[in-house]
Protein backbone atom coordinates (compact mmCIF):
# COMPACT_ATOMS: atom_id res chain seq x y z
CA UNK A 1 0.00 0.00 0.00
CA UNK A 2 2.89 2.26 -0.74
CA UNK A 3 1.17 3.72 -3.90
CA UNK A 4 -2.63 5.02 -2.91
CA UNK A 5 -3.13 6.03 -6.44
CA UNK A 6 -6.86 4.55 -8.03
CA UNK A 7 -6.79 2.45 -4.41
CA UNK A 8 -10.23 1.64 -3.50
CA UNK A 9 -10.37 2.86 0.33
CA UNK A 10 -13.31 2.50 2.52
CA UNK A 11 -13.43 4.76 5.87
CA UNK A 12 -15.53 4.72 8.50
CA UNK A 13 -16.40 6.94 10.96
CA UNK A 14 -15.17 9.37 7.88
CA UNK A 15 -17.77 12.34 8.61
CA UNK A 16 -14.85 13.85 10.81
CA UNK A 17 -11.80 14.18 12.85
CA UNK A 18 -9.54 11.24 12.10
CA UNK A 19 -11.82 9.64 9.29
CA UNK A 20 -12.28 12.65 7.79
CA UNK A 21 -8.84 13.65 7.35
CA UNK A 22 -8.03 9.96 6.15
CA UNK A 23 -10.32 10.69 3.46
CA UNK A 24 -9.30 13.59 2.59
CA UNK A 25 -5.28 12.48 2.60
CA UNK A 26 -6.01 9.30 0.79
CA UNK A 27 -8.24 11.55 -1.97
CA UNK A 28 -5.06 13.90 -2.28
CA UNK A 29 -2.86 10.78 -2.98
CA UNK A 30 -5.31 10.01 -5.80
CA UNK A 31 -7.24 7.16 -4.15
CA UNK A 32 -10.78 6.41 -4.73
CA UNK A 33 -12.32 6.66 -1.33
CA UNK A 34 -15.51 5.17 0.06
CA UNK A 35 -17.19 7.59 2.83
CA UNK A 36 -19.43 6.15 5.86
CA UNK A 37 -20.79 7.46 8.92
CA UNK A 38 -24.71 7.91 10.52
CA UNK A 39 -24.69 11.47 8.94
CA UNK A 40 -25.23 11.58 5.48
CA UNK A 41 -25.19 15.00 5.28
CA UNK A 42 -21.75 15.79 6.98
CA UNK A 43 -20.48 13.13 4.59
CA UNK A 44 -21.78 14.65 1.89
CA UNK A 45 -19.83 17.96 3.13
CA UNK A 46 -16.90 15.17 3.52
CA UNK A 47 -16.89 14.53 -0.21
CA UNK A 48 -17.62 17.95 -1.74
CA UNK A 49 -14.08 18.90 0.09
CA UNK A 50 -12.20 16.11 -1.67
CA UNK A 51 -9.66 16.31 -4.34
CA UNK A 52 -11.87 14.81 -7.47
CA UNK A 53 -15.20 14.82 -5.22
CA UNK A 54 -16.98 12.67 -8.40
CA UNK A 55 -14.50 9.82 -7.72
CA UNK A 56 -15.94 9.10 -4.28
CA UNK A 57 -19.02 7.58 -2.56
CA UNK A 58 -21.21 8.67 0.42
CA UNK A 59 -22.32 5.39 1.73
CA UNK A 60 -24.21 5.98 5.15
CA UNK A 61 -23.46 3.17 7.40
CA UNK A 62 -24.50 2.94 11.27
CA UNK A 63 -22.49 0.37 13.36
CA UNK A 64 -24.94 -0.84 16.03
CA UNK A 65 -26.67 -2.34 12.83
CA UNK A 66 -24.82 -5.04 11.24
CA UNK A 67 -27.57 -6.33 9.44
CA UNK A 68 -27.40 -3.96 6.54
CA UNK A 69 -23.68 -4.57 6.08
CA UNK A 70 -24.05 -7.24 3.44
CA UNK A 71 -25.78 -4.73 0.90
CA UNK A 72 -22.87 -1.84 1.75
CA UNK A 73 -20.56 -4.15 1.02
CA UNK A 74 -22.50 -4.80 -2.28
CA UNK A 75 -22.61 -1.77 -3.65
CA UNK A 76 -19.10 -1.06 -3.04
CA UNK A 77 -18.42 -4.36 -5.11
CA UNK A 78 -20.49 -3.05 -7.87
CA UNK A 79 -19.37 0.13 -8.63
CA UNK A 80 -15.49 -0.32 -7.65
CA UNK A 81 -15.12 -4.02 -8.36
CA UNK A 82 -12.63 -4.24 -5.48
CA UNK A 83 -11.78 -2.84 -2.31
CA UNK A 84 -8.34 -2.59 -1.33
CA UNK A 85 -8.06 -0.71 2.23
CA UNK A 86 -10.83 -0.55 4.59
CA UNK A 87 -10.05 1.75 7.75
CA UNK A 88 -11.93 1.03 10.77
CA UNK A 89 -11.99 4.31 12.80
CA UNK A 90 -15.61 4.75 13.71
CA UNK A 91 -16.54 4.28 17.04
CA UNK A 92 -17.99 5.66 20.61
CA UNK A 93 -15.78 7.38 23.28
CA UNK A 94 -16.50 7.59 26.93
CA UNK A 95 -16.84 9.43 30.33
CA UNK A 96 -18.42 7.91 33.11
CA UNK A 97 -16.75 5.94 36.56
CA UNK A 98 -17.61 1.86 36.34
CA UNK A 99 -19.92 2.20 39.26
CA UNK A 100 -22.27 5.26 37.65
CA UNK A 101 -22.40 3.18 34.00
CA UNK A 102 -24.90 0.73 33.88
CA UNK A 103 -24.97 -2.47 31.56
CA UNK A 104 -26.46 -0.51 28.58
CA UNK A 105 -23.95 2.17 27.83
CA UNK A 106 -21.17 -0.84 28.05
CA UNK A 107 -23.20 -2.92 25.64
CA UNK A 108 -23.73 -0.07 23.43
CA UNK A 109 -19.66 0.99 23.26
CA UNK A 110 -18.81 -2.94 22.87
CA UNK A 111 -21.67 -3.30 19.56
CA UNK A 112 -20.70 0.00 18.24
CA UNK A 113 -16.64 -0.47 18.30
CA UNK A 114 -16.04 -4.16 18.76
CA UNK A 115 -19.07 -6.07 17.48
CA UNK A 116 -20.06 -3.46 14.31
CA UNK A 117 -16.18 -3.29 14.08
CA UNK A 118 -15.76 -7.03 13.32
CA UNK A 119 -18.79 -7.90 11.20
CA UNK A 120 -17.75 -5.36 8.53
CA UNK A 121 -14.14 -6.67 8.35
CA UNK A 122 -15.28 -10.02 8.06
CA UNK A 123 -18.03 -9.11 5.42
CA UNK A 124 -14.63 -7.66 3.51
CA UNK A 125 -12.62 -10.15 4.78
CA UNK A 126 -14.28 -12.45 1.90
CA UNK A 127 -13.65 -9.87 -0.73
CA UNK A 128 -9.89 -10.23 0.36
CA UNK A 129 -9.47 -13.45 -0.30
CA UNK A 130 -10.79 -13.67 -3.18
CA UNK A 131 -8.63 -10.78 -4.09
CA UNK A 132 -5.20 -11.95 -2.61
CA UNK A 133 -5.15 -8.90 -1.37
CA UNK A 134 -6.02 -5.99 1.29
CA UNK A 135 -5.09 -3.71 3.94
CA UNK A 136 -7.22 -3.58 7.25
CA UNK A 137 -6.20 -0.53 9.02
CA UNK A 138 -7.86 0.02 12.74
CA UNK A 139 -8.11 2.67 14.60
CA UNK A 140 -7.61 1.95 18.39
CA UNK A 141 -6.01 4.07 21.15
CA UNK A 142 -3.66 4.04 23.67
CA UNK A 143 -6.72 2.97 25.66
CA UNK A 144 -6.31 -0.19 24.06
CA UNK A 145 -2.64 -0.63 25.91
CA UNK A 146 -3.92 0.23 29.80
CA UNK A 147 -6.79 1.62 30.90
CA UNK A 148 -7.93 5.09 32.34
CA UNK A 149 -10.11 7.28 34.45
CA UNK A 150 -13.91 7.21 32.71
CA UNK A 151 -13.47 5.04 29.54
CA UNK A 152 -13.64 1.69 31.59
CA UNK A 153 -15.59 0.49 28.26
CA UNK A 154 -14.20 2.38 25.70
CA UNK A 155 -11.35 0.52 26.95
CA UNK A 156 -12.12 -2.71 27.08
CA UNK A 157 -13.30 -2.34 23.37
CA UNK A 158 -10.00 -1.32 21.91
CA UNK A 159 -7.87 -3.76 23.99
CA UNK A 160 -10.63 -6.75 22.47
CA UNK A 161 -9.90 -5.10 18.91
CA UNK A 162 -6.23 -6.08 19.61
CA UNK A 163 -6.58 -9.74 20.12
CA UNK A 164 -9.30 -9.79 17.30
CA UNK A 165 -6.53 -8.01 14.78
CA UNK A 166 -3.54 -9.71 16.11
CA UNK A 167 -5.19 -13.29 15.16
CA UNK A 168 -6.07 -12.03 11.75
CA UNK A 169 -2.82 -10.61 11.35
CA UNK A 170 -1.41 -14.21 11.84
CA UNK A 171 -3.91 -16.06 9.80
CA UNK A 172 -4.10 -13.95 6.73
CA UNK A 173 -0.50 -13.06 6.24
CA UNK A 174 -0.77 -16.33 3.58
CA UNK A 175 -3.30 -14.06 1.63
CA UNK A 176 -1.32 -11.28 1.34
CA UNK A 177 -3.45 -9.37 3.68
CA UNK A 178 -2.14 -7.31 5.74
CA UNK A 179 -3.32 -5.43 9.53
CA UNK A 180 -2.18 -2.01 10.96
CA UNK A 181 -3.61 -1.24 14.47
CA UNK A 182 -2.82 2.34 15.02
CA UNK A 183 -3.34 3.69 18.40
CA UNK A 184 -3.63 7.37 18.79
CA UNK A 185 -3.43 9.53 21.90
CA UNK A 186 -4.68 12.87 22.29
CA UNK A 187 -5.68 13.99 19.29
CA UNK A 188 -7.60 17.21 18.76
CA UNK A 189 -11.11 15.94 17.18
CA UNK A 190 -14.58 16.20 18.40
CA UNK A 191 -14.10 12.69 20.24
CA UNK A 192 -14.95 13.99 23.49
CA UNK A 193 -17.53 16.25 22.66
CA UNK A 194 -19.46 12.33 21.19
CA UNK A 195 -18.51 10.69 24.22
CA UNK A 196 -21.29 8.80 25.91
CA UNK A 197 -21.90 9.76 29.67
CA UNK A 198 -23.60 7.51 32.43
CA UNK A 199 -26.61 8.18 30.98
CA UNK A 200 -25.91 7.52 27.41
CA UNK A 201 -26.27 10.88 26.37
CA UNK A 202 -23.30 13.15 24.29
CA UNK A 203 -20.75 14.14 27.05
CA UNK A 204 -20.85 17.99 24.83
CA UNK A 205 -17.49 18.73 26.36
CA UNK A 206 -14.54 19.43 24.57
CA UNK A 207 -11.74 18.24 26.77
CA UNK A 208 -8.43 19.55 27.72
CA UNK A 209 -6.69 16.92 26.24
CA UNK A 210 -8.35 16.51 22.96
CA UNK A 211 -8.25 20.36 22.61
CA UNK A 212 -4.54 20.74 23.17
CA UNK A 213 -3.78 17.24 21.16
CA UNK A 214 -1.56 16.87 18.06
CA UNK A 215 -3.34 18.40 14.74
CA UNK A 216 -5.36 15.55 13.37
CA UNK A 217 -3.59 16.15 9.57
CA UNK A 218 0.08 15.23 11.51
CA UNK A 219 -1.37 12.42 12.89
CA UNK A 220 -3.09 11.01 9.75
CA UNK A 221 0.42 11.99 8.23
CA UNK A 222 1.89 9.33 10.58
CA UNK A 223 -0.68 6.61 9.94
CA UNK A 224 0.16 7.08 5.99
CA UNK A 225 3.71 6.74 7.11
CA UNK A 226 3.10 3.73 9.25
CA UNK A 227 1.45 2.40 6.48
CA UNK A 228 4.04 2.87 3.86
CA UNK A 229 6.95 1.13 6.69
CA UNK A 230 4.31 -1.97 6.55
CA UNK A 231 4.33 -1.77 10.13
CA UNK A 232 1.39 -3.95 12.13
CA UNK A 233 1.57 -1.28 15.00
CA UNK A 234 1.93 2.25 15.73
CA UNK A 235 1.72 4.93 18.64
CA UNK A 236 0.64 8.13 17.04
CA UNK A 237 0.35 11.10 20.04
CA UNK A 238 2.86 13.46 21.79
CA UNK A 239 4.36 12.43 25.46
CA UNK A 240 1.41 10.28 26.33
CA UNK A 241 2.43 7.86 24.23
CA UNK A 242 5.39 7.21 26.49
CA UNK A 243 3.13 5.83 29.27
CA UNK A 244 3.01 2.56 26.42
CA UNK A 245 6.32 2.27 27.10
CA UNK A 246 7.04 2.59 30.44
CA UNK A 247 4.01 0.44 31.33
CA UNK A 248 5.74 -2.83 29.71
CA UNK A 249 9.44 -2.19 31.19
CA UNK A 250 8.76 0.16 34.63
CA UNK A 251 4.84 -0.76 35.55
CA UNK A 252 5.61 0.74 39.09
CA UNK A 253 6.86 3.97 37.82
CA UNK A 254 3.82 3.71 35.41
CA UNK A 255 0.82 3.01 37.88
CA UNK A 256 2.30 5.90 39.98
CA UNK A 257 2.61 8.70 37.61
CA UNK A 258 -1.15 7.61 35.51
CA UNK A 259 -3.36 7.71 38.67
CA UNK A 260 -1.73 11.80 38.56
CA UNK A 261 -3.03 12.45 34.95
CA UNK A 262 -6.10 14.52 34.18
CA UNK A 263 -9.28 12.12 32.70
CA UNK A 264 -10.22 15.02 30.49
Amino acid sequence: MNDWKDKVVWVTGASSGIGAEIAKQAASAGAKVILSARNEAKLQEVQESLKNSENHLVLPLDLSESENFSSLVDVVISKYNRIDVLVNNGGLSQRSEVHETPMEVDRRIMEVNYFGNVALTKLVLQVFRKQKSGQFIVISSIAGKFGFFLRSAYSASKHALHGFYESLMLEEEKNNIKVLIACPGKINTEISINALNSEGKTHGVMDHNQETGMPVDECVRQLFDAVKKEKKEVLIGNKEIKAVTLKRFAPRLFWKIIRKQSAT
